[in-house]
């Protein structure tokens, strides 16, 4: 299992992110989850003033051990009524329970020692997630659903309690990758590789509709449109599928496509 971030571990956490397909049944749901990690942004980046973690990992975190609650420990979903029961267990060390949920989210962030990471890219916030959960996945060779849950990327297999694991449980919760590639998506969060959004309404802006004629732009362009989860056929040829592709991002089709 993984102890270090390797440049092998971030090509693979960006080909699996790049080749990421959201199960389209889940956005509604997702979209939910999101709305209350954005509600939150205010107090997520006030631990990042003390933390240097970014808003959004900590959201990410706090909706997946805590489902977003301020009542709860970051370390595991605990009550903050006393100190963690779950593994990690007895968290926080100092202070007198009840906590508060600001403090013992700065402890629980120091416990992993993320406030001594540095790197922040795409794959480098992707080994991070996955290593707060841990790496029990991949002996078993699958993917851990604590990130790709509700994609392409995971069927079954999960740990139903510490240390236990059936083959066959479905995860029902959303992966934090998911949930960033939603945030890209979206634009709610713009990291280094994140930023596909931006390059598609770049790239967009410079096409014309030419359905029968070869456009290196074009064939950028559906790359670009295919990392987000809209399936195109990669021929630089920027027809009626593209142009669509291209209007659920930026509102609005490409130049001499009569639908405008």
């Amino acid at each position: 299992m993984p102890t270090t971030y390797t440049p092998q571990l971030a090509a693979e956490y960006q080909q699996l992110f790049d080749s990421c397909l959201i199960k389209e049944a889940k956005y509604p749901e997702i979209d939910s989850i999101l709305a209350k990690i954005v509600a939150g942004r205010a107090r997520y980046e006030t631990i990042a003033s003390t933390t240097k973690v970014p808003w959004y990992f900590t959201g990410i975190v706090h909706s997946l051990e805590c489902n977003g609650k301020f009542t709860t420990h970051l370390h595991n979903g605990d009550p903050l009524t006393a100190r963690t029961v779950k593994v990690p267990a007895g968290f926080p060390k100092t202070g007198t329970p009840p906590f508060t949920w600001e403090a013992s989210a700065i402890d629980a962030l120091k416990l992993q020692k993320l406030d001594q990471w540095t790197d922040w890219s795409l794959p480098a916030t992707l080994f991070q997630l996955e290593r707060y959960n841990g790496f029990g996945y991949r002996p078993r060779g699958i993917n851990s659903p604590y990130l790709w849950s509700y994609s392409n990327h995971y069927t079954k297999g999960k740990f139903t309690a510490d240390g236990i694991f059936d083959a066959n449980a479905i995860s029902k919760q959303c992966g934090a990758a998911v949930l960033l590639r939603r945030m890209s998506e979206r634009q709610l969060a713009v990291i280094g590789e994140l930023d596909i959004i931006t390059q598609i309404k770049t790239f967009g802006a410079q096409v014309a509709f030419a359905p029968n004629t070869y456009n290196g732009k074009a064939e950028q362009l559906q790359k670009l449109l295919n990392r987000v989860g809209l399936p195109l056929r990669v021929d630089g040829k920027a027809g009626r599928n593209t142009s669509d592709a291209y209007y659920s991002i930026a509102k609005k089709y490409l130049r001499g496509d009569t639908k405008r």
